[in-house]
């Protein structure tokens, strides 16, 4: 019997510095609070931005292609070759539009002849019809006959024109100044001239005058105007912007994976380069950060500082009016019922939790533009107040109001010294 009562002791003796223990490690941990990040409030310049992928194309290019058919017999360029308006380009194969010319020429010169014999044949029916000499019917039909000879010869004048113009069509010459950037024939190759499509011999285009064609999102496109200033960065010049100005917003956009979970529509966006580097060249990848609005006294926090939280209740009156007010529920028992379950179907709305005597304090904030690195504050905070800034997981979902918080910002120094 000792020994048992013994055992028991001993046993309850190890429950109890077990629950001693985890007493004093609850005490401890909520004494240490939840560790947390912070940021200041503070006030300064604010930019909202618009972004997009893009690439790098002239402002000024020209497809040049044939407007008659011909096989190439001579090129005047090389790729990459920097031409003057004018200067030779390509040179098509002249023998069949030579033959068509002289040919031409050679109906004209008939057609000519028939109305000379012709006008002169009526001439001369004049005279003998104003002497009675022949009849009126007969004046008549050198009349129409020395007319079709007159519609004759406009024709063949009109097709001898035609001929003369489609073999000054066989030499191509540079419509503009410019630089050959793509050269899609070789000499001995056929060039199809058409009025309806395009058989590609060379590109022309003024390098001198680039510009930036991005992607934009329909979700952004609507803050982007016509002469809003840009930031472009080039994939081949890494570490560098180059400014840029808005000149064309497209009016329809682009759907890329229509009816997939991928589906995008996006506008094209046309940004004029001001400043372009040396060795810039069409089609090179770029990104474009088109600038929407700017502030330059906003008050702001780091964007990860926002989050959504159903409103917090207003807290209750003193006791003693509480008390006083429990003899009138009774009266007021459906509006106090109605208030109740308003209170739990409020919307979430954007909030900040504000470290206040080492507590969480959750703050219902009015927010205005954005950075991509911050959120313009118009309404519940004051400048220099500290506030929860991470980390993202306890910030976005288990952080509540009235938690006691341990600040630890060991990490946002390290990371500092190390840039």
């Amino acid at each position: 019997m000792a020994t048992s009562k013994k055992k028991k002791l001993i046993f309850f003796g190890i429950f109890l510095v077990v629950i001693v223990v985890i007493v004093i490690a609850s005490l401890s941990r909520r004494k240490e609070g939840i560790k947390v990040q912070t940021s200041k409030v503070e006030q300064g310049t604010l930019i909202s931005t618009v972004s997009g992928p893009a690439k790098i194309q002239p402002e000024v290019e020209v497809k040049i292609s044939a407007k008659v058919s011909g096989q190439i017999i001579g090129l005047g360029v090389a790729e990459g070759d920097v031409v003057k308006k004018g200067d030779f380009l390509v040179q098509l194969d002249q023998e069949e539009y030579k033959a068509a010319l002289e040919q031409s020429m050679s109906n004209t010169k008939f057609a000519r002849a028939g109305y000379e014999k012709a006008y002169n044949e009526y001439e001369r029916a004049k005279s003998l019809a104003a002497d009675n000499l022949i009849s009126t019917a007969e004046l008549e039909i050198a009349k129409s006959t020395c007319e079709q000879s007159k519609s004759t010869v406009e024709q063949a004048e009109a097709q001898e024109r035609q001929a003369r113009d489609y073999l000054s069509k066989t030499t191509i010459r540079a419509p503009m100044d410019g630089v050959v950037t793509q050269l899609d024939k070789k000499q001995g190759e056929m060039a199809m001239g058409s009025q309806f499509t395009l058989d590609v011999i060379m590109v022309v285009a003024d390098l001198s005058r680039m510009q930036a064609e991005a992607d934009v999102d329909e979700n952004d496109v609507i803050h982007v105007e016509l002469g809003d200033s840009a930031k472009i960065m080039v994939d081949a010049f890494p570490d560098t912007s180059f400014k840029g100005i808005v000149t064309e917003i497209a009016h329809s956009g682009t759907t890329t994976g229509m009816g997939t979970q991928e589906e995008v529509t996006n506008f094209l966006v046309k940004v004029a380069m001001v400043e372009k580097p040396k060795y810039l060249r069409p089609g090179m990848s770029a990104t474009v950060d088109v600038i929407t609005e700017s502030l330059t006294d906003a008050l702001k926090v780091p964007i990860q500082c926002v989050t959504m939280r159903k409103p917090e209740e207003k807290k209750s009156e003193a006791p003693e009016a509480t008390e006083a007010k429990e003899t009138e529920a009774e009266k007021d028992s459906t509006e106090t019922a109605q208030e109740k379950t308003g209170s739990e179907d409020k919307p979430p709305v954007k909030v900040v939790f504000r470290v206040k005597d080492g507590m969480a304090e959750q703050v219902e904030v009015t927010t205005g533009i954005s950075s991509d690195t911050e959120w313009e504050i118009k309404s519940g905070l004051e400048e220099g107040w500290e506030v929860v800034s991470g980390p993202y997981r306890i910030l976005s979902k288990q952080l509540k109001n009235g938690d006691v918080l341990t600040v630890d910002n060991s990490m946002k120094r390290e990371m500092r010294e190390d840039e």
